[in-house]
């Protein structure tokens, strides 16, 4: 079964036909909400909101150890992530949609393995390519089957929020060879892979980063609210290609 995260701007699904909701306990806690079971074109699909359904939860305070153990306990198999990011690389401007292929942690903190605890075995998992290439491949072909846009690759650098960076932290993340910054794509990542789930993440550009073109001297998220909405219903359509390449 394909999984959906959503993230700001993606509370819930279009066309997404709810069969029902379940609360999830997990052994991590409580995830951001409860799972939305449903169909969208006779597929199967589940979908939580990362941030909770009324975007309460800052990224740093996102229980992404029972976001993705509630996920795979239900039996999903692929995910999808979507996320939104500030643009670093000139192309990567707002209302761009972009389909990641490598990370850079800049975490801090958070709980980022199931693989923890006197009773868990010392593992390591391999993480050199981030993002599961098969899944990856599905969400290209679902953008050309949607005549969507969506550019392929780019370094994603997970920052730890909820402040926005400095000018100097996007230079020096740009100089680390980061692409686009955001807040939530670590451990996430880390912890599909750890529990054996496809996972891959779509971004959206909402806004250049700090000390990039209209935001060199202050970030404002609203002043591009129109281009990230827009952006936002193009990945609707990407995702509702995807459910028919993926399949159930």
């Amino acid at each position: 079964m394909l999984a959906i995260i959503g993230g700001t701007g993606l509370t819930r699904l279009q066309n997404l036909q709810i069969t029902h909701r379940q609360v999830i306990r997990t052994p991590y806690g409580e995830p951001s909400g409860a799972l939305t079971f449903g169909e969208i074109g006779g597929h199967h699909v589940v979908f939580i909101a990362r941030h909770g359904y009324g975007h309460t939860i800052p990224p740093h305070e996102i229980n992404y150890r029972a976001n993705i153990w509630a996920l795979a306990e239900q039996k999903a198999t692929r995910i999808v992530s979507v996320c939104t990011v500030g643009g670093i690389r000139e192309d990567l401007a707002p209302g761009t949609v972009v389909l990641p292929d490598q990370i850079i942690d800049y975490t801090n903190g958070r709980k980022h393995t199931f693989f923890e605890g006197g009773d868990k075995p010392v593992t390591h998992i391999d993480f050199t390519e981030p993002y599961c290439a098969k899944q990856r491949g599905r969400i290209l072909k679902a953008a050309k089957a949607s005549h969507q846009k969506l550019l392929d690759g780019g370094v994603y650098a997970a920052t730890q929020g909820p402040r926005l960076e400095t000018a100097a932290e996007i230079n020096r993340i740009a100089g680390d060879g980061g692409d686009m910054v955001g807040m939530t794509g670590m451990p996430e990542a880390a912890l599909a892979r750890e529990a054996g789930l496809s996972y891959a993440s779509i971004a959206v550009v909402s806004n250049w980063a700090a000390g990039r073109a209209d935001s060199r001297h202050k970030v404002d998220l609203a002043a591009a609210e129109g281009v990230f909405k827009e952006a936002i219903e193009r990945v609707h359509r990407i995702l509702e290609a995807l459910v028919k390449v993926d399949g159930d």
